[in-house]
């Protein structure tokens, strides 16, 4: 048991090294879909500003570093629970464009209501 306890902090604290050098990149897969990384944790994603192209597939990998949170983009009908040690992907095409507000709607104590970002979705 105490083996498979350091293992987990090991493996645990690798993966979020990782995740803190490569979470705010984003690139797109040889089908054209964008990857984005946005990292959750008290009272902030990040990154909190996102642009992408109308019309071309986003995959958004999110991450929580600390608790869980919540991610909602009303404007696309997304809505995912994001917990610690673990990747949640949320696929969409986005169809309009302008600003699109996204936040966390899970409580994560004071300062929650100012946890959110925004979605900027430009034309081809």
């Amino acid at each position: 048991m105490k083996q498979l306890v350091i293992f987990l902090i090991a493996a645990t604290g690798g993966y979020l090294q990782q995740q803190s050098v490569v979470r705010s990149t984003a690139h797109e897969t040889g089908n054209n879909e964008q990857v984005i990384r946005i990292s959750a944790s008290t009272f902030e994603f990040n990154p909190s500003e996102i642009t992408v192209r109308k019309g071309v597939p986003v995959v958004l990998e999110l991450t929580s570093q600390d608790r869980h949170h919540g991610f909602k983009l009303s404007a696309f009908e997304l809505r995912v629970d994001i917990k610690p040690s673990a990747v949640e992907k949320v696929r969409f095409v986005p169809d309009k464009i302008g600003n699109f507000t996204f936040l966390c709607d899970v409580f994560c104590g004071d300062g929650h209501e100012e946890m959110s970002g925004t979605i900027k979705v430009v034309g081809q």
